[in-house]
This record gives C-alpha cells, sequence and structure tokens, in this order.
C-alpha cells in the first residue's frame, strides 16, 4: 500500500469541500471493505483518501414515508434488519443479508456497496495476464479464456467481468434513484442509469464524476415490493459470489393473473440488469411454472455464452423461475 493523505470531514458540505480541492485519483473512504482490499492489490492508488464514515447525515433509514430513503452511509446490516425493510421490502433485505458475512454488513454502508468493483482473478489477482480494466489496451484474458464466472450479458470484446453486487440489482427492479453532491452541486440519477457497460473503455463503470459523493438512495413505494424475493445461487451458501441471481417483485390481481411484475438479474452480467423483455412475458398471465419458465427464458434470450460459462444460461433460466414462484407465493398472502 502506498502513503496518501487523510482527510476525514463530519459534515457532507465538508466533504464536497476536501473533493473540490483533492488531486486527481482521490477516493472516498465509506465503510472500507472494498477500497482497502484494492488499495493493498495496488489495483486503486489514490494519493488522498476522503473518509465520510462518521458524517452522520448520511446515516439515515427514512422508511415511513411516500418514498424509502436510505442514507448513503447506512450500514448493510442496519437496512437488512429494518422491521419496516424487512415486512414491505424482503427482496431488499435478502439482497443485503445474502451478500456478505455478518462482520463486513457491519461495516459495509449501501452506498458504498453500490459501487463495488469486480472480482474478477485477471483484474484483481492476475497482473501477468492481461485486464483493460486494469491496465487499458492490453486486452481481456477471460475472453476465450477462463471464463466460468464472467458475464453473459453486456460485455464486449474488452471485458466481460461481472458486476459482482446484489442491492443493486433488487434496487433496479424497484426504479430506484440515486442522489449526489459534488462542487458543481446536487443531482438525482436513475439506478438504471448509474453504471455503464465496458464497451471499448472498461475503465469507466459507472456515470459520477470522481468529485460526486452518493447522499442517498431513494426507492419509489410500490406494491410489489411485499411480493419481492431476491433468489442467489453460488457454488457455496455463504460468502461467494452469484453464479445466478434474480431480483424478483410482483402484484397479483384478484383474477389470478400478474398485475406489476418486476425482474433483474445478478451475478450474470457486466452491470445490473434488467430483464425487462421477461418482465412483458408474465403481464396479464397467471404465473404457472410454465409461464414461469418462459421469463426465464426471455430473461437469457440475449445471452453470450464463452468458453466455460454456458451452462450458466439455463442456471439463470431455473434462478428467475424460482424467484417468480418464491415472490408470487408473497404476493398472493
Amino acid at each position: 500500500m502506498r502513503a496518501f493523505t487523510y482527510t476525514a470531514p463530519d459534515t457532507v458540505a465538508g466533504a464536497v469541500a476536501a473533493l473540490r480541492t483533492a488531486r486527481p485519483g482521490t477516493r472516498i473512504l465509506a465503510g472500507g471493505t472494498t477500497l482497502y482490499d484494492l488499495m493493498k492489490l495496488d489495483i486503486e492508488t489514490p494519493p488522498e483518501v476522503v473518509d465520510v464514515h462518521r458524517i452522520a447525515e448520511l446515516d439515515t433509514i427514512d422508511a415511513g414515508g411516500r418514498e424509502l430513503v436510505l442514507g448513503a452511509g447506512a450500514r448493510m446490516a442496519d437496512v437488512a434488519d429494518h422491521p419496516v425493510i424487512r415486512a414491505q421490502y424482503p427482496g431488499l433485505a435478502e439482497s443485503l443479508w445474502r451478500a456478505a458475512s455478518q462482520q463486513l454488513r457491519n461495516m459495509a454502508t449501501v452506498g458504498g456497496n453500490l459501487l463495488q468493483r469486480t472480482r474478477c482473478p485477471y483484474f484483481r489477482n492476475s497482473p501477468e495476464f492481461p485486464c483493460n480494466k486494469r491496465d487499458p489496451g492490453s486486452g481481456c484474458a477471460a475472453v476465450g479464456g477462463h471464463d466460468r464466472a464472467h458475464a453473459l450479458l453486456g460485455g464486449s470484446d474488452a471485458c466481460i467481468a461481472t458486476y459482482p453486487g446484489d442491492f443493486a440489482v433488487m434496487l433496479l427492479a424497484f426504479d430506484a434513484v440515486v442522489d449526489v453532491v459534488g462542487p458543481g452541486g446536487e443531482r438525482s440519477v436513475p439506478l438504471a442509469g448509474l453504471h455503464v457497460e465496458p464497451g471499448d473503455d472498461p475503465t469507466r463503470e459507472h456515470v459520477l464524476a470522481p468529485d460526486e459523493l452518493i447522499v442517498r438512495i431513494r426507492v419509489p413505494a410500490t406494491q410489489a415490493g411485499r411480493g419481492s424475493t431476491y433468489l442467489k445461487v453460488r457454488d457455496r451458501e455463504s460468502y461467494a459470489f452469484a453464479l445466478a441471481a434474480a431480483a424478483v417483485g410482483l402484484t397479483v390481481d384478484a383474477d389470478g393473473t400478474v398485475g406489476e411484475c418486476r425482474i433483474g438479474l445478478g451475478g450474470v452480467a457486466t452491470r445490473p440488469w434488467r430483464a425487462t423483455e421477461a418482465e412483458q412475458t408474465l403481464v396479464g398471465q397467471r404465473l404457472t411454472p410454465q409461464t414461469a419458465r418462459q421469463a426465464g427464458e426471455a430473461a437469457f434470450a440475449a445471452a453470450r455464452p464463452g468458453t466455460e460459462n454456458g451452462f450458466r444460461i439455463e442456471l439463470g433460466v431455473r434462478t428467475v423461475a424460482d424467484a417468480l414462484r418464491i415472490a408470487g407465493e408473497r404476493a398472493t398472502r
């Protein structure tokens, strides 16, 4: 780890002021569960670190209004265990407690969780292999190589690294919005527009400027929140990233047909992925094993398998179908 300058403001205004004069490459520290690892690996080498974890105004949870409002500094554990969120948005709670160990959830923040970087081993652990995300223009060792855990959707010839997060996938299904602030003022970014696909520049992973800070996450109230789930399939039950995951929210009308359908995919794409075509196959239909299977197939119709990850298409189809069943049961309680 290289030497760096450390600043710890205690207000959002102070953080913005620190970022205004920060040197290029400065990073924001919240829970630290990702940044510390990347600094130890010499992937992140910031000349300055602005620590925002003591800013009280970021550490809030408001579940009593027309929208759920989460301060970016709220801990994953506190959000996952909040009684209103567990009752009204069970899928959100599941996406958090299935994401990491209790120790990590006690430290990690929901704002920082959105911007975590890929766990691609070529990016993190194998400097002898080419990686456009780490060393632009060097190539992508995963393309045509060992790609078992790499993306099926949203990849390019330059990068197929999988977005690793769970929480953002569920937020995407609920049309969440992220409020950010920086020296240029405050703005709101739909979660659907926060992350970007690698294209020709895998180093660009989101639309935020280096001097912008996430201050809150807003989730519109929806009846589909009650009928929601986050189903995550992985090599082992805990402490592992998804091979396939599905974030689902449903409402079921009095006649038994699906009124509202929301489907997000995790662990299979270069960014949180909304399966709009799959959603459309179910609206106005009865939820049966057959229609759930059809929705899963629609969700992965555009998948591009590589050399070793093709098995995850069928795994993903079944994960979507199983998540729809769980959400349907919750929606009709």
